[in-house]
């Protein structure tokens, strides 16, 4: 699958943590330093949290329609388009780390 069109995606979870602490007076270098690493680490884990939870819902709904407990496809269709797509995110941010990392790893000091 193409994840092009994710390119574009923002999280406004991330944009609001960063607006909260600015309003609670802390400055943009506190902001990027281990408070908001924290704080984007965190983020990242509830978008872990919350992809693990789509994909389980699309296997609830796949078990459902299998097993003849529901006849309807558009909410089966539904719960697997949301966890294609958050998948797709999940690992397009984790690929995004990982390119960081690296290229922190490369500097020289």
């Amino acid at each position: 699958m193409d994840i092009r069109a994710l390119y574009n995606v923002n999280s406004n979870v991330v944009e609001e943590q960063i607006r909260g602490l600015q309003a609670a007076g802390q400055s943009n270098t506190t902001i990027a330093g281990s408070e908001g690493f924290a704080g984007i680490l965190n983020v990242a884990m509830e978008n872990i949290k919350t992809t693990n939870a789509y994909i389980s819902e699309a296997e609830n709904e796949e078990l459902k329609f299998a097993l003849g407990q529901t006849d309807n496809t558009h909410d089966l269709l539904i719960a697997q388009q949301k966890a294609s797509t958050a998948l797709q995110y999940t690992v397009a941010l984790r690929d995004k780390f990982l390119e960081s990392y690296k290229e922190l790893m490369n500097m020289q000091i």
